[in-house]
């Protein structure tokens, strides 16, 4: 069985200000075709537009109707590590 890589993601719209952590996850087998990216906790307020597995394309929808994607330069949750 493949572990995932979990960690956490700040959302911030930049229309209307809104912000949450998402507790996201990912394949950790470097042979697997695709990241096999979920969200497996999104914060209140925030919702899937649009589903990718990739999270580079996986698009964010806020309580006031702006589109973003998840993959964004935003701040991180302290300890957080970017992931390039």
């Amino acid at each position: 069985m493949v572990s995932r890589d979990r960690y956490s993601r700040k959302l911030e719209c930049a229309k209307c200000g809104a912000s949450g952590f998402a507790e996201a996850s990912e394949n950790d087998d470097p042979r697997s075709r695709t990241r096999g990216f979920l969200i497996d906790q999104m914060p209140a307020g925030f919702s899937t537009e649009r589903p990718s597995s990739d999270p580079a394309k996986h698009m964010m929808r806020c309580r006031c109707g702006n589109i973003f994607a998840f993959k964004q330069k935003t701040v991180y949750a302290p300890s957080g590590e970017p992931r390039n």
